[in-house]
């Protein structure tokens, strides 16, 4: 895990660029950027709020899917290489959040800049709900 600069705010993970991420070329195929964006959010719910998905899901019955990605593409990842994402909250709404995440490469380049869109949603219902105020209160550690 990568560790955050003193005063950042922002919640950082390092992921390894694997096989299953690459098209033939050997270069991330995009829309696996998509699924490390998750894992990178599931990460932080675990690691930064004390929430596991599972808990989330199973027990509270909510989830935060994507409502909206924006991505810039900016250079191309490779197997094998790590990649160090930071997110940091952007906006903190009623039941929605807005996310920026910048991933980069060996040598501190910027590989991809993505801006997401969680909203937090009854699993039963899957209609938006409020974030209650512990999690709010987790999620605004995070704002930059």
């Amino acid at each position: 895990m990568s560790t955050a600069a003193a005063g950042d705010r922002s919640f950082a993970r390092d992921k390894e660029i694997r096989f299953h991420h690459c098209d033939p070329a050997g270069i991330v195929f995009y829309p696996q950027y998509f699924v490390l964006f998750n894992e990178l959010v599931e990460d932080w719910f675990r690691l930064g709020l004390d929430l596991p998905f599972a808990r989330l899901h199973g027990e509270l019955r909510l989830g935060v899917p994507m409502a909206r990605v924006e991505c810039d593409f900016l250079a191309p990842s490779t197997m094998g290489e790590t990649l160090s994402f930071r997110l940091g909250v952007r906006r903190l709404g009623g039941s929605s959040m807005t996310l920026d995440v910048v991933a980069r490469g060996p040598g501190d380049e910027v590989r991809i800049r993505a801006t997401l869109t969680l909203v937090q949603v009854s699993l039963d219902t899957r209609r938006p709900l409020p974030i209650e105020a512990s999690l709010r209160q987790g999620i605004g550690r995070f704002v930059v």
